[in-house]
């Protein structure tokens, strides 16, 4: 791997990075989720040396959501404030995590420079911590997808999340693909699910994305709606001054009867095509398998094809 110098952000947030003894803990901001699927991701974190907490209403149900917005709130709130606990986990994603955001007070998990992990719904505290704190996140998997019995693609899902958590330097081949746009770049690493972008413009969680590196994935959203959300980004400014744009998974698109005529990928080169930024597609995070581990808010570099994340 190539050596890059650190900015002073970058090396105090080395401070991060979990060890062998530290603690974590496992939350429900969103869906409801059952007792054991949870069970598996616990003692794959206990395999590696960590001790992990369970949130009083990790299991509670209130129709689709886990519990009631108080009950989520208080678990997260009193993982935050705790220091000893040094990553907080979600185990899933679904919907939920916007209805929190603005009733958590977040200044002490980027005081304590812990992480929040998690992708899908999570994006909104991905976008809303990088922008208003300025702290890195995790996107990876989380406990819904950590099996007893993982494949390969599951392991290598999992064991980037503890490759990054750890802080390892990260360096991904990024896919070739007859759509790319091919070149260098440097940036922060921003971004998350498009769908969960595109609800946050214009509020407290918008993200800038100026000469930031921009990951997006997306999961069974009709290609139509891919095309409104791109427009959006587009006459919001966001696709005009970015570093590098990363395109994820765009899983299990649907179509009306009438053919839309382009899938996701043309239609986000179509939004792109007129800026000269290096554009990858097909890269393997997101809602698929496997679900590479990125960390948003640091710094990254695209290079000779490959996406260089040092710790």
């Amino acid at each position: 791997m190539q050596n890059h110098s650190r900015s002073i952000n970058t090396i105090t947030f080395a401070l991060m990075y979990l060890k062998k003894g530290d603690t974590i803990a496992i939350v429900s901001p969103a869906r409801a989720i059952e007792k054991e699927k949870v069970e598996p991701a616990i003692r794959f974190f206990e395999n590696h040396g960590l001790t992990v907490l369970v949130g009083e209403n990790v299991y509670n149900i209130q129709n689709q959501m886990a519990g009631t917005d108080e009950e989520k709130i208080a678990d997260i709130q009193q993982f935050i404030n705790d220091p000893a606990v040094r990553a907080i986990v979600s185990t899933r994603g679904g919907y939920g995590c916007v209805r929190i955001i603005d009733q958590l007070d977040l200044a002490p998990l980027a005081e304590q420079k812990k992480w929040f992990v998690g992708y899908s719904d999570v994006t909104v505290f991905h976008s809303h911590i990088h922008q208003n704190y300025g702290t890195p996140t995790l996107h990876s998997t989380m406990p819904v997808s950590i099996s007893n019995n993982p494949s390969n693609e599951e392991s290598m899902s999992n064991q980037s999340m503890i490759t990054s958590l750890f802080g390892e330097d990260l360096c991904y081949k990024l896919p070739n693909n007859p759509l790319n746009k091919e070149g260098d770049a440097s940036g922060k690493l921003i971004g998350g699910n498009l769908s969960m972008l595109y609800s946050l413009c214009g509020s407290a969680s918008d993200i800038d994305t100026t000469d930031r590196i921009l990951f997006i994935e997306d999961l069974d959203e009709y290609l139509y709606h891919i095309d409104r959300m791109m427009m959006n980004l587009k006459r919001t400014g966001k696709l005009h001054k970015l570093a590098a744009l990363i395109v994820g998974g765009m899983s299990d698109m649907n179509d009306n009867n009438i053919p839309f005529g382009k899938n996701a990928e043309e239609i986000i080169l179509e939004y792109t095509k007129d800026f000269d930024y290096p554009i990858y597609f097909g890269f393997e995070a997101g809602h698929q398998k496997p679900n590479k581990a990125l960390r948003f808010g640091m710094d990254a570099y695209i290079k000779k094809n490959e996406l260089i994340l040092p710790a």
